[in-house]
């Protein structure tokens, strides 16, 4: 495990640098470990200079090599960005198969994605990806291959054929997405008729989101101490304190340079965030590095409001909470706000009170109306104490009188049934 580290400006006797250098490393070994990488060698190398050919300086590539050696590594994971002649030029000096960051985090990808949607959008990133690859210097693809008819074209090289390939794969690929994206947007349709607010759950991967979507609904998603255990969205239904009923979906975690291949395939599954009346932001607060974490999903997020496409309103952050997860792990935990509520997700502490924020927030837009039903009006009756919060209920022998609380969109349905 590489971690090349450039000192951020600011930092001129590098303990801060130091400090997010170790962190980074203990990520991307936390990264590689949960697809079962054996971890025997680590190194922090600063740079100097970005050398166009290895990244790395000459002394520090000989350096690596003869650790390597010694430990007798078959893969070598640097957490960084690799052009193609570099990785190329890394695999030649050290004698062994180099992935990058981006490489790595596709990997855990691809073991993660368990439904359709889910390797769809896997597959389309490992070809976005691997298509920059290829490399003219890959000599094993340049063998030329005579064409026929319509077909290869004259003297076309196998890199082309494995390029215009990739290239056909990507179409039919986005095409089946743009497919997923519709049947989302039917059923974000189809929910807007119920109708249900959404309350999505966002955070740096590992924050914990698994965990609390748990502990809200009761699920039993798959929860572990492992980065990205979490791709493919999940939405439960759960009751708030005042009655009302929210569904709660859970998505994939983020990370510090997400590569943009990730973020464009998983663009269908961020849409959920967009459609989401709250979103909460789940932190790990017990992490050293927690603010540059708050930093890179808030980054992501505002990414998707950008353009002229873009899934997500640039009012996004009044939708927003933080869910300061993780108190458990310390001994002065934060207090709490009206827009960060400290919890542990593990211990269930904290829990109650964002409930009650989560009421408040969804409820913000909802009005109180007053209705005279006749008795025999079951149906109407059942309806609003369904969809409605009732705050007052008279009973007599020719009416019954409520005073109930619901949203506007509710007020007009139930004015369309002709009762109101």
């Amino acid at each position: 495990m590489i971690l090349p580290w450039e000192r951020p400006h600011g930092t001129p006797d590098g303990r801060g640098a130091s400090r997010a250098a170790e962190a980074r490393l203990a990520e991307a070994v936390g990264l590689a470990a949960s697809i079962g990488v054996a971890i025997v060698h680590t190194a922090v190398l600063p740079l100097r200079a970005r050398r166009p050919s290895t990244l790395l300086g000459e002394g520090q590539v000989e350096a690596a090599r003869a650790a390597m050696a010694a430990q007798g590594v078959q893969v070598a994971v640097v957490d960084a960005a690799l052009t193609p002649v570099q990785q190329r030029n890394l695999e030649r000096a050290w004698g062994c198969k180099v992935i990058d960051r981006t490489g790595l985090i596709l990997e855990i990808f691809g073991e993660r994605a368990r439904t359709r949607e889910g390797s769809l959008q896997v597959e389309l990133a490992h070809l976005e990806y691997q298509r920059t690859r290829l490399v003219r210097s890959w000599t094993h693809l340049e063998r030329q291959r005579g064409g026929f008819g319509f077909l290869g074209g004259p003297g076309e090289s196998q890199i082309e054929i494995d390029r215009r390939l990739i290239g056909e794969r990507i179409v039919k690929l986005k095409k089946e997405l743009e497919q997923v994206r519709r049947t989302r947007g039917l059923h974000r349709k189809q929910r807007g008729k119920v109708p249900y607010p959404i309350i999505a759950l966002v955070g740096y991967t590992n924050a914990g989101k698994s965990t609390l979507f748990n502990a809200l609904t009761g699920a039993g998603v798959y929860a572990q101490d492992q980065l990205f255990a979490t791709l493919d969205p999940t939405m439960r239904a759960i009751r708030l304190p005042s009655g009302r009923t929210v569904i709660l979906s859970d998505t994939v975690g983020f990370i510090s340079e997400l590569p943009t291949q990730l973020v464009e395939a998983f663009r269908a599954t961020l849409e959920e965030v967009a459609a989401a009346d709250v979103i909460l932001h789940v932190r790990d607060i017990a992490h050293p590095d927690s603010a540059a974490q708050r930093a890179d999903v808030v980054g992501v997020l505002n990414d998707l409001a950008e353009g002229p496409d873009a899934p997500l309103d640039e009012g996004w952050e009044a939708r927003m909470v933080e869910v300061l997860n993780k108190t458990d792990l310390l001994e002065d935990p934060p207090p709490a706000t009206a827009a960060a509520i400290p919890v542990s997700a593990l211990t269930g502490e904290g829990l109650d009170a964002l409930r009650a924020l989560l009421d408040e927030r969804v409820g913000a837009g909802y009005v109180t109306e007053a209705f005279s039903l006749p008795p025999d009006d079951g149906a109407a009756l059942a309806w609003l104490y369904e969809h409605g919060e009732v705050l007052d209920r008279r009973d007599s022998e020719d009416a019954i009188r409520l005073s109930v609380r619901l949203s506007p969109t509710d007020l007009a349905r139930f004015a369309q049934r002709g009762a109101a």
